[in-house]
């Protein structure tokens, strides 16, 4: 049986450099070698980095104390209400959002079902695992694309999932003037950065002469003023990533009246270019820390690049969907905890844990530095 590593020489082998949007799919999520497809335990102390939710109940509490007031601003007739996670790794996140709602609203609880979209069989047998005690409410699809999945009204949301999807890579020759893509080759021992054959592409205002995989090139890019690209340096490296566009397309799709809603780390697009990211912002993690090599060890380490939330939020709005708010994570749980403090006796009694919690998810030296969430609705 071959290794991931042989895998992904062998189609290097066929096809030559490997787009690194291929590269990262099969690191991520190859069937069976796959760093999300083996890999349970990335996340916490024990992990290779920390979530939200690793930081204990409080975080699925404040979204559960939300969601519920969302669902019955709805005020649907009939009895069914529906929220949709993405991404749910292990099921945790949804595990402390549903036990909130059981305690704490019951009767919306009663007429709840709660879906996890899931593709990988792994993932969907440790969500199985801790959400057995609610498996009445909870049900699993492979993806927007599956038959069974309805158009509905409620909640989909999704918690650092957009941050995984495979991306593309562009740099910037100084000499030349013009955007590249960055591929994959193989050495004879290791994976090493290559330019995609015939990838090259002017700027400003010549897209519309732009073939094949450059047709990704954020449009951005294309109207930067000349003296920006005077002093760009060589190799300067961005990203993007139409699959999580895409998804985000197929999300609003679904939804016929709700919230879509997203939380993970990024940039506008105004603040993409920067001084400090001459290389973009993909990044490895290990036990915690960056790796030096995101092209080594596939299967073994993270990867993840930050969120392009203009292009996010324009996919969004051009499918039909209205921005009701964009805002640093801090801002968002702080403002549903200062509700929460007043209608909700769960969110009266405090502690240190809870102390604890609030800290590392808002303070800026912890989660709250980096993290935004994005709210549309229809």
């Amino acid at each position: 049986m071959k290794t991931l590593p042989q895998i992904i020489r062998a189609e290097i082998a066929a096809n030559g450099v490997l787009p690194f949007a291929r590269f990262m799919e099969l690191a991520l999520y190859c069937p069976d070698y796959g760093y999300y497809e083996q890999q349970k335990d990335t996340v916490g102390r024990r992990g290779d980095f920390i979530t939200s939710v690793s930081t204990g109940e409080l975080f699925g509490q404040l979204l559960a104390f939300q969601f519920a007031n969302w669902l019955e601003e709805l005020r649907i007739a009939d009895c069914g209400l529906r929220i949709v996670e993405a991404g749910a790794h292990d099921g945790r996140l949804a595990r402390d959002i549903l036990t909130w709602l059981q305690s704490n609203r019951p009767q919306l609880f009663a007429r709840l079902e709660y879906c996890l979209l899931e593709p990988s069989t792994a993932r969907r047998e440790w969500q199985h695992e801790v959400l057995k005690s609610f498996a009445p409410r909870v049900r699993w699809f492979s993806g927007f694309n599956d038959p069974a999945f309805p158009q509905f009204s409620g909640i989909i949301f999704s918690n650092e999932l957009l941050d995984a999807f495979p991306i593309q890579r562009f740099g910037w020759d100084a000499k030349n003037q013009k955007w590249f893509e960055w591929g994959v080759a193989a050495s004879a021992e290791k994976f090493v950065w290559a330019r995609m054959p015939g990838s090259l592409a002017p700027p400003n205002g010549e897209r519309a002469g732009v073939r094949g995989p450059l047709k990704n090139l954020p449009s951005s890019i294309f109207h930067l003023p000349s003296s920006l690209l005077a002093v760009l340096p060589d190799g300067y490296t961005i990203e993007t990533s139409p699959a999580a566009e895409n998804w985000w397309r197929e999300a609003a799709g679904k939804l016929a009246g709700g919230k879509l809603v997203t939380i993970d780390y990024g940039f506008t697009g105004d603040e993409w270019f920067s001084p400090a990211r001459v290389y973009g912002t993909l990044r490895a993690y290990f036990r915690h820390h960056i790796s030096d090599d995101p092209l080594a060890n596939p299967g073994e380490q993270d990867l993840t690049a930050h969120v392009n939330f203009s292009a996010i939020q324009k996919a969004g709005e051009e499918a039909g969907l209205k921005t009701e708010s964009f805002q640093t994570q801090p801002q968002f749980l702080t403002r549903i905890l200062e509700k929460a403090a007043r209608q909700e006796k769960s969110f009266a009694e405090w502690n240190a844990s809870r102390t604890r919690q609030v800290q590392t998810l808002t303070h800026p030296e912890h989660l709250g530095r980096a993290f935004r969430v994005l709210v549309q609705s229809r």
